[in-house]
Order: C-alpha cells, then sequence, then structure tokens
C-alpha cells in the first residue's frame, strides 16, 4: 500500500517539480519574445526593444491568467492560430496610456496665447455662417487631451463663442480607453490641479458612492468626436485640421514609419496648421517641411 503510493506521488509528480515546470512555462523565451515583437510591428507599427521586455512580461502574464493559458508559448500559438480575433484584446492590453489634463502645459498656453487670437483674426466664416476650428488628438487615451484641448479653446472664444463651429476628433488604437474617454468619468483627484473656477464650469461632482468622481460636462462632450484609429491604416476623415496633436507616440515607432506619418499629418493640416509633438519627440529629416514655432510645436508654411 504505502508503495502503491509512492507510485502514484511519483505518477502526478512531485509538488517541486510541479513548481519548475511552472517556472519554466511562464518564462518569457527569446524566440517568444521576438515572436510578440513581431506581431506588435506588424499590427501595431510599434517597436518593442530589450528595453520593454520586463514591461511586456507583466502584460503578458495577466493576458495569459486572463485567457486561462499555461504558458508564453500557449499565447504565442493562439496569436499564430487566431491572431485577427485576439489582436484588439491583444492591443489594449500592452499599449501603454499614460496621460493628464493639461500634460505639458505650454502647449495649451500657446492654444491661448498665439493659436486662437490668429485664428479669430484671420478665420472667414464658411457656408454655415460661422467660423470652423477644427483639431485632432491623434492619440488620445482616456480623454484627458481632447477635453484639455476643448477646455482651452471654448475658454479663449468664450465671448464670439456662437459665431464658432469647434470640432474635435479624439482617436485611439485602443478601445477600452476610447470608451472611458466617451464616458468622461474621472476620480476626482484627477482634476486637482485645474484652476476651481473651470473645474466648477466643466465638471460634475458625484454624489453618494459617485462623490470620488467628476463627470465632464455636456458642453465639452459635444465639441469632440471619439473614434478608434489605427494610425498605420487609412484615415477615414477628410481635414484639413487646424491643430494636431500627435504627443508621445511617435516614440514607439521606428523612423521609417515615423517619416511616413509626419507626412500624413502634413496633408491633413491646413496651410498654417500646428503640429503638436510630446516632449521628447522630434521631425527628424521631416523638420525641413515645417517651422519651429515653440517648444515641439511646428507650423506648416
Amino acid at each position: 500500500m504505502t508503495e502503491l503510493r509512492r507510485n502514484g506521488a511519483n505518477m502526478q509528480g512531485h509538488p517541486q517539480d510541479r513548481r519548475v515546470n511552472r517556472e519554466q512555462a511562464m518564462r518569457l523565451s527569446e524566440d517568444d519574445f521576438k515572436f510578440i515583437c513581431k506581431f506588435v510591428y506588424k499590427t501595431t507599427g510599434i517597436v518593442l526593444n530589450d528595453s520593454k521586455k520586463e514591461m511586456l512580461y507583466r502584460r503578458l502574464t495577466r493576458i495569459i491568467r486572463e485567457r486561462k493559458l499555461n504558458s508564453f508559448s500557449d499565447y504565442c500559438q493562439l496569436l499564430r492560430d487566431h491572431g485577427e480575433q485576439e489582436k484588439d484584446f491583444f492591443i489594449n492590453a500592452i499599449t501603454t496610456n499614460l496621460t493628464s489634463f493639461f500634460r505639458e502645459n505650454h502647449h495649451f498656453e500657446y492654444l491661448t496665447n498665439e493659436v486662437i487670437p490668429t485664428l479669430i483674426k484671420n478665420k472667414t466664416a464658411s457656408k454655415n455662417g460661422k467660423k470652423q476650428l477644427r483639431v485632432w488628438s491623434s492619440a488620445c487615451s482616456t480623454g484627458e487631451e481632447p477635453y484639455s484641448i476643448a477646455i482651452t479653446i471654448l475658454e479663449a472664444l468664450k465671448k464670439d463663442l456662437a459665431q464658432w463651429d469647434v470640432k474635435i476628433l479624439a482617436t485611439d488604437i485602443d478601445s477600452n480607453v476610447l470608451a472611458k474617454g466617451k464616458a468622461g468619468i474621472y476620480d476626482v483627484n484627477r482634476i486637482e490641479e485645474i484652476p476651481l473656477k473651470v473645474k466648477q464650469h466643466y465638471f460634475l461632482q458625484g454624489s453618494g458612492q459617485s462623490s470620488q468622481s467628476v463627470k465632464v460636462h455636456k458642453e465639452l462632450k459635444n465639441t469632440i468626436t471619439f473614434k478608434q484609429l489605427n494610425l498605420l491604416h487609412d484615415w477615414p476623415m477628410k481635414g484639413p485640421f487646424d491643430a494636431i496633436f500627435c504627443r508621445n507616440v511617435i516614440i514607439y515607432f521606428d523612423k521609417k514609419t515615423q517619416q511616413e506619418l509626419f507626412a500624413r499629418y502634413y496633408e491633413m493640416l491646413a496651410p498654417g496648421g500646428l503640429l503638436f509633438l510630446g516632449h521628447s519627440e522630434n521631425l527628424g529629416n521631416y523638420q525641413q517641411y515645417f517651422s519651429n514655432v515653440g517648444r515641439t510645436i511646428f507650423r506648416k508654411p
């Protein structure tokens, strides 16, 4: 009987052996890492290198748990077999969405002090009798950027708002963050740094169980359209835009893809239109087609 139990234990595997097997399964092999990097690049154009391996490991671990798989290799096989069906979930899980209201505030100050006064002076009314203002937030994440743009524009045009037709397009590859942006509900601590007068006008405080949340005012929501968009695919909008925000996303693409995107942004901008990049980004060789008018702010002639 004792011998039988011992054999049974061997058949099931020693707990330490199972733990070793599990640890081996949860190692991200070089082959799996390279496959994931190629899949990400092919799907999104985003370049991952060794510096992103730890981040990728953490996010893939969550995916594997959610998909009830046993290893990174299992998930790689899932992507090989069902990549088209899995790609949206995968992209949502691995993309980085760090943002805040009025992030890199000098851009919004430039809108207030330079852009809006120039547009007020030079814009002429369109067929509907109003002056059009079009802005694109091309990597809008959870919505803080387009809402910050909307607040800036509405505050700057306050006296003459009835004369303007303001529309902001907000796009992102991640459907989950777009849903949050469209809902316009945020933790109250997200707006701590916004001036009290602006908070009171553009945000509604929750009550009861929602007392620690705020909701964006309908006036802001009405100026913004949220749409899912992969920057590497076709752009269905026509433009032209008076300003395009493409901040802290270009760094994830290789140089060739960056230059291709800059060329497409250039075509989407109206003459005199502005391209806003993130604090660590630049136009590279495409700088020759723009004028640098401020810190990571570039004007199309």
